[in-house]
């Protein structure tokens, strides 16, 4: 009988965001992994504990790794693997930058506090080419983001990556401009149903709006 081993639940989760990274339809996964696509569309939406030759053909398939799609990486900084044999950087426009980080995510934002330089992580949505996220009312992201002058913007960068460790290609995005907090009604009603939910929770009802001056970025690819 073939070892098995007991896949972390979210296993599902990771093959389909795989996927759909890489825009595969299960019925293609399924035929580059050369298994049944009913049997795919179970592991998928199920706790399953697949055999451990089919997450190897679904790594191979994914172009990942079999650590990767058992969630072994998790508490892992990406980017510990070698560099590709003969990397590519590549330097990016505006307009790409922008369609990179547009379907919203998590971004690092960078500022000066009474403390000296942090970077927060923040969970963003992109709206009108412009960076908008929640924070609390009078907590670091609202005393710490005001210049206390009328009509003067507060200064921050704003960087979001992607890592593909398994390719050893990425890219990252940054972006640098004034921050305002948002709070006339009408400004509040247009942000209100952007869907931009702070992972951390609890109450966080003040939205911040970050407007580039400049936007630049990077992406390293396999060379020839």
């Amino acid at each position: 009988m073939a070892e098995r081993l007991a896949a972390p639940g979210d296993l599902g989760r990771r093959i389909t965001r795989r996927r759909e990274s890489l825009g595969l339809d299960r019925e293609e996964l399924a035929k580059r992994a050369d298994i049944n696509p009913s049997y795919l569309a179970y592991v998928e939406q199920r706790a399953a504990a697949p055999a451990i030759e089919t997450i190897e053909r679904l790594a191979s398939a994914l172009d990942t790794s079999t650590a990767e799609l058992l969630g072994g990486t998790v508490d892992q900084p990406p980017g510990q693997g070698r560099a590709a044999l003969h990397p590519e950087l590549k330097h990016l426009d505006a307009k790409e930058c922008l369609r990179l980080i547009s379907p919203g995510g998590v971004g690092r934002l960078a500022f000066d506090d009474l403390g000296g330089p942090t970077i927060l992580p923040v969970n963003y949505v992109l709206h009108e080419n412009c960076v908008i996220f929640r924070t609390a009312f009078g907590g670091p992201l609202d005393e710490s983001l005001r210049t206390g002058v009328k009509g003067v913007e507060f200064k921050v960068a704003f960087e979001v990556d992607r890592i593909d460790d398994a390719n050893r290609e990425g890219w990252s995005v940054l972006i640098r401009g004034g921050v305002h907090h948002v709070s006339t009604a009408e400004e509040q009603a247009a942000v209100m149903t952007l869907g931009v939910h702070p992972w951390a929770g609890g109450d966080r009802e003040l939205y911040v709006k970050i407007t580039p001056s400049e936007i630049t970025g990077r992406r390293i690819l396999h060379g020839p």
